[in-house]
């Protein structure tokens, strides 16, 4: 109950035969009393909560042990690959060194074959008794196959050799001994080889190489490999422009050259 002064009096009555109990209080003293348990009640919870926290996190101890163990297994097997790496390595050293030469280092190009000067046995050659200097050997490596013949007009201008599709680096040969007039890149020709075959008045021209192995001054020989076949210049696929020229004038390849089976 209140009082007018502003004073609380609670009593107590016990259910026994105990004396009742009265206790008064101020009403600054009950605001007191009030804010310090309302204190204590936000204190317990903040308690509580934190409980919660650290008992969840020390739930998680053994799962993170788990994942600790795992990447160390995981750091270990990286460190064995890297070791069995470093290894092969060491034994591929020791191989190049032992065979003197860098061969896991690749051009990707194929090696040049050695030269046939006489073209015997070579399927593409004829047996004339000609000049080796006359272009009369087939000059690929490949029967081909002859997709434009000498002569044929394409927007109204005569085609002054032939065409014949190939795989991209096939061997191109000299169809004729001789002297390297030219060996240059062209808007038209690709990389091309030009030939001079001395005094016979012949000459030959191979186009839209790939790489050529030749330089003007060279002298080589009839069925010497001089290019690979390609597609540059002016082409839609790979295939050799090939043309013998007689005192300058463009003649067709076929009336001195035997085309291979299958061209």
């Amino acid at each position: 109950m209140s009082q007018p002064d502003g004073r609380y009096t609670v009593v107590i009555i016990p259910d026994d035969s105990s004396p009742t109990r009265r206790f008064e209080l101020s009403a600054r003293g009950l605001r007191m009393g009030t804010v310090l348990v309302s204190g204590a009640l936000v204190i317990l919870a903040v308690v509580l909560a934190s409980w919660w926290y650290f008992a969840a996190q020390a739930a998680r101890v053994p799962e993170l042990e788990r994942e600790v163990a795992r990447l160390e297994a995981e750091n270990a097997k990286v460190k064995e690959l890297g070791a069995a790496v470093a290894q092969l390595q060491a034994q591929s050293e020791q191989i190049r060194t032992m065979l003197g030469a860098d061969i896991m280092a690749s051009s990707g190009q194929p090696e040049i074959p050695p030269a046939d000067a006489s073209g015997a046995g070579d399927p593409g050659s004829l047996t004339t008794g000609l000049s080796p200097n006359i272009p009369t050997s087939w000059p690929l490596s490949a029967a081909g196959f002859v997709t434009r013949q000498f002569g044929s007009a394409d927007q109204a201008e005569a085609h002054p050799g032939l065409d014949i599709a190939v795989a991209n680096d096939t061997y191109i040969r000299a169809s004729g001994a001789g002297v390297v007039s030219e060996a240059a890149a062209d808007s038209v020709y690709g990389l091309f080889v030009l030939l001079d075959h001395g005094n016979t008045g012949y000459s030959s021209m191979y186009g839209h190489a790939s790489r050529l192995f030749v330089a003007p001054g060279d002298s080589v020989r009839q069925n010497q490999v001089i290019a690979l076949s390609g597609n540059t210049g002016r082409s839609t696929a790979p295939h050799l422009h090939f043309e013998v020229r007689q005192d300058g004038q463009p003649v067709d390849p076929l009336t001195l050259v035997q085309p291979r089976s299958g061209s």
